[in-house]
């Protein structure tokens, strides 16, 4: 009677660990299960601005083991802001498409919503709840015409090994910032912290001052309507942030023309900050996507490798802010060849395990929920609540961003003295 026990058991076990396995074959990709009829031949293009998709395309080949016969491409759009609504009627008009909240309000952009599909119609069965809420965007009609697949923010690449050996901690606040940079000083480090500085766009005094200009207009519902509208009045609320760039200067925790030498805000600070000897380099979550590539282009790095993270800047005696916005969204051509088998790959790729491998893949921020689970970016997932924000769900729109840019840009340059910039909001192109 054991021995017959026991072998039922072991079918018992056998039959659960056969269930189990199809179970995990078929839903891999939290919970997705092929709805369509598996054989389907047809074919889908992604269409976008970038030179290639790597981490795409793995998705195309995880997507694949469920639609064998489904030919999924990448394509890359030159010219493509302005080519992308004429892409759109062509012959050969993209499945899917990089879209961009920048688009909204934008007319030129009206043709290129009037072909987006509804991602929110609850027939598509998008997950759309494992998305961080302040990256969704809607439109008037509160339709979702585009869902982020990477997010970014600002921060600062951090030469861990480099704090570890100096035995220093990594600064929490604006006070701990500055001291730290002092220390660095004293053993020989001219610029603690670096960025790229020789353009307005994409400089490091941009990638200071944003952020503390965002909670500014956060607490100010007045204040953001003023800014939005290039009222000069809303001047006066980039005041703090101007004046942390000019502190951080000024204090000798950036040295200007050091960072002057570093030619682009992707390559070329990547490559400065792998030479070892910067222990933080200011910069976007776009640039941090090169970085892997980078270690072995690097020969400073190849020979010395160390540990690094990316960590917000402590801008206040609170800590510093976690920007949370989408950098490439994906929209569906409701005017495409093949509308079903392309809803069926959203429903794949919007899940919480398929965007969190593309973005390790790809090497940025994660769109979703669980943004601790890429230790490089993890510092960003213990910034509080009341510190993280959305501009987009705020409703900060571009030229607002511009009049900030550009002030702090001349501010960091010692060209406009902080009460200048004030008063000429509004006036920057």
């Amino acid at each position: 009677m054991k021995k017959l026990l026991c072998i039922i058991c072991i079918l018992c076990a056998a039959l659960s660990l056969a269930a189990c396995g199809g179970k995990t074959q078929e839903e891999s990709a939290a919970g997705f299960k092929p709805s369509l009829d598996k054989n389907t031949r047809c074919a889908i293009t992604v269409a976008g601005s970038y030179d290639n998709f790597e981490a795409l395309e793995a998705e195309f080949d995880r997507f694949n083991t469920y639609y064998p016969n489904v030919q999924l491409s990448y394509v890359k759009l030159d010219d493509y802001n302005n080519i992308l609504a004429t892409a759109l009627e062509g012959k050969d008009k993209p499945n899917i498409f990089f879209s961009h909240t920048w688009m909204f309000g934008n007319e030129l952009y009206d043709p290129v919503f009037a072909r987006m599909e509804d991602l929110s119609d609850p027939a598509l069965r998008l997950n759309l709840d494992c998305i961080r809420p302040g990256l969704l965007s809607h439109d008037a009609e509160g339709h979702v015409p585009m869902a982020p697949v990477f997010s970014r923010t600002y921060g600062m690449l951090v030469n861990n090994d480099l704090f570890k050996k100096e035995g220093l901690s990594i600064p929490t606040t604006l006070t701990e910032l500055v001291a730290v940079c002092k220390e660095f000083r004293g053993r020989g480090y001219d610029s603690p912290m670096m960025g790229y500085s020789l353009k307005a766009s994409g400089s490091l005094m941009n990638t200071i001052a944003y952020p503390q200009f965002v909670a500014t207009l956060a607490d100010k519902p007045e204040a953001l309507a003023l800014a939005n509208a290039l009222d000069p009045a809303a001047g006066e609320y980039m005041r703090p942030a101007l004046e942390t760039v000019e502190l951080l200067i000024r204090e000798g925790c950036i040295d200007i023309d050091a960072c002057d030498q570093i030619s682009d805000n992707y390559n070329q600070v990547i490559l400065r900050f792998f030479e070892g000897d910067v222990p933080m380099m200011l910069c976007y979550g776009d640039t941090v996507s090169g970085t892997r590539k980078r270690e072995s282009q690097s020969e400073a790095f190849a020979r010395s490798p160390f540990a690094y993270s990316f960590s917000p800047i402590p801008l206040t005696d609170k800590g510093g802010y976690f920007i949370d916005s989408p950098s490439v969204e994906f929209s569906v051509n409701k005017d495409c060849e093949n509308l079903d088998m392309t809803n069926e790959f959203m429903r794949f790729l919007i899940t919480k395990e398929e965007l969190n491998e593309m973005a390790a893949v790809k090497r940025l921020v994660t769109p979703t929920t669980d943004l601790s689970f890429d230790s490089l970016f993890a510092p960003f997932a213990r910034i509080p609540a009341d510190r993280t924000m959305s501009p987009e769900v705020l409703g900060i729109r571009d030229p607002l961003t511009v009049q900030l840019r550009v002030a702090a840009f001349k501010v960091g340059k010692g060209e406009l003295s902080i009460d200048e910039a004030v008063a000429m909001y509004g006036s920057f192109e």
